[in-house]
């Protein structure tokens, strides 16, 4: 699918810009889109550092403007997208994001980690449609983030596929807005990733390679591993304690290493329902475009007589010990899941760079989470601070790992 960048969008069209857009999520997007000629025109793209990426889709969808928020100033790259015939305003750092969620419709909220919270903020201040694949904009700042959305008349739609899961289940009206008097519980499903069998001895000596390697989901590296220590999942509990209003206590996770049932939501009557499909992050994508119809996402449709088993097993806490942190931060409430959420994306990193072990991941996580006091999440800057604390302290921890290990 191709844009005018001299042009809004045609009559029938919705502006969409995508944060993220060189990631899978943003990939998977561009490819539910070019589905469907006429129902989108892109406004913005995004990325962090991928710059011959970015050029690449600015090249082939020509959005009005593209940024690389992790890059400073550059003229020449400027000038490549200028000589190769595309009008798009390429715009450089973090601040260049707020411009990608002016001037258009809906926002995909795809950038991973704690730097998406800003624009995503931004988006929902400012009453955006907004498909919500950044976790950690309410892991981080659920409070906050929820009231300003509520308060703008911003439409939150999930693209995580079980918050989407959930979502398709619940009784909803037309805003996306769940009637939750009916629901007596949340069950989200996780894979179980690569480790659900393996030994503790095992556990000891996991590569990134081998930790990045998920039996089922195609996913960058960091949500991988995060995967695999089911720190993805315990962020997915604390996502949906604040987008769907549910206490903590009602929201289970079981393990279903089929990933073929996303999540399902039980009613007060004792049934359940649940949502299936195969393992494909374009069905919640074109799901939450489409919302409140339908359309084709490209995904193989499910065959369940090939499939020939579902099968489900409660989470072992002492092999996933990230998930039981994630519960206990939520619990603590206030900025607790900030720093939660900072700890291990900086634990992640020295994961993935060789500078610590799988186990430590958690025991990083834990300390810091046991160390930086927990204040008010009520405001971006209280949020940020804590944020900018725990990843010091966290460095920190890892410094001292790498001591003693010396």
């Amino acid at each position: 699918m191709k844009s005018n960048p001299n042009r809004g969008s045609a009559p029938g069209e919705r502006a969409l810009s995508i944060l993220g857009a060189t990631g899978s999520i943003g990939h998977s997007t561009l490819d539910v889109v070019s589905r469907h000629a006429g129902a989108f025109t892109i406004h913005a793209l995004t990325a962090h550092t991928s710059a011959d990426a970015l050029i690449e889709l600015c090249l082939r969808h020509e959005p009005q403007v593209a940024v690389l928020s992790g890059l400073a100033e550059d003229s020449s790259l400027r000038r490549r997208l200028r000589d190769s015939g595309c009008a798009t305003e390429l715009l450089f750092g973090p601040g260049a994001l707020l411009r990608a969620v002016e001037g258009c419709d809906v926002v995909m909220a795809a950038i991973v980690g704690a730097a998406g919270l800003p624009p995503t903020l931004a988006a929902a201040r400012a009453g955006k449609r907004i498909l919500l694949a950044n976790k950690e904009a309410l892991v981080m700042a659920g409070p906050l983030f929820m009231h300003e959305a509520r308060r703008a008349g911003a439409v939150l739609l999930p693209i995580d596929s079980e918050h989407n899961a959930v979502f398709q289940c619940l009784p909803t009206d037309a805003g996306g807005r769940a009637r939750l008097t009916e629901v007596r519980r949340i069950i989200l499903t996780a894979s179980g990733g690569p480790f659900r069998t393996a030994s503790f001895e095992k556990l000891r000596t996991v590569t990134p390679d081998e930790a990045c390697a998920h039996p089922n989901w195609v996913m960058g590296r960091k949500i991988s591993v995060d995967s695999a220590t089911m720190m993805n999942k315990g962020l997915e509990v604390i996502e949906a304690r604040w987008l769907f209003d549910m206490e903590p206590s009602c929201i289970e996770v079981v393990i279903h290493p089929q990933s073929v049932i996303h999540s399902m939501v039980e009613y007060v009557d004792g049934s359940t329902i649940a949502q299936l499909s195969n393992p494909d992050m374009r069905v919640p994508i074109a799901h939450a475009l489409a919302f409140p119809g339908r359309m084709e996402s490209g995904a193989t449709p499910l065959d369940l007589a090939a499939i020939g088993q579902l099968s489900f097993e409660p989470p072992d806490l002492q092999r996933f010990p990230c998930l039981g942190l994630a519960y206990s931060a939520l619990a603590a409430g206030g900025t607790a899941p900030a720093i939660l959420n900072a700890a291990n994306e900086v634990a992640v990193d020295a994961f993935l760079s060789g500078r610590l072990s799988f186990n430590g991941i958690a025991q990083v996580d834990e300390e810091v989470l046991g160390s930086v006091s927990s204040g008010n999440a009520d405001s971006l800057d209280a949020v940020l601070e804590a944020d900018r604390m725990a990843r010091a302290s966290a460095h920190a921890c890892v410094g001292r790992r790498l001591e003693r290990a010396a």
